[in-house]
């Protein structure tokens, strides 16, 4: 059996694709993208997010906001292994439908707050 995490997470190797994985102070968002599910369930949406490759594992906080400042729904990753991750999100409360902003957060506790990023989005 092989125990090497390069085997089975090839992301965490060390350059590559000429990607250098970067310290906490340097780390940014690439990609944060909602994008609604459309099908007969609830209403939800999936979330792309793709962070730079890094050294340490960072913590990535998102919160779904509506026109009235009320949070609706939030998700909290903690050590992500891989630098691209999807969630998929439901709304909370009763606005179902209509404009959204997200707020994303990637920080490193006690350490530094290496990226912010608001999207505004919506929800048919």
């Amino acid at each position: 059996m092989n125990d090497d995490p390069i085997f089975f997470f090839p992301d965490l190797e060390s350059g590559e694709d000429g990607n250098v994985p970067l310290p906490p102070a340097e780390m940014r968002f690439v990609e944060v993208r909602p994008e609604q599910v459309l099908d007969d369930g609830p209403k939800r949406f999936r979330l792309y997010i793709e962070i730079t490759p890094f050294q340490q594992r960072p913590y990535i906080d998102m919160a779904v906001m509506d026109l009235d400042g009320n949070e609706v729904s939030s998700a909290n990753i903690i050590e992500p292994i891989m630098k691209k991750n999807v969630l998929t999100m439901h709304l909370r409360g009763g606005q179902k439908s209509g404009q959204f902003k997200l707020h994303a957060r990637l920080f490193y506790p006690d350490v530094c707050e290496s990226d912010r990023m608001e999207i505004d989005f919506s929800i048919d």
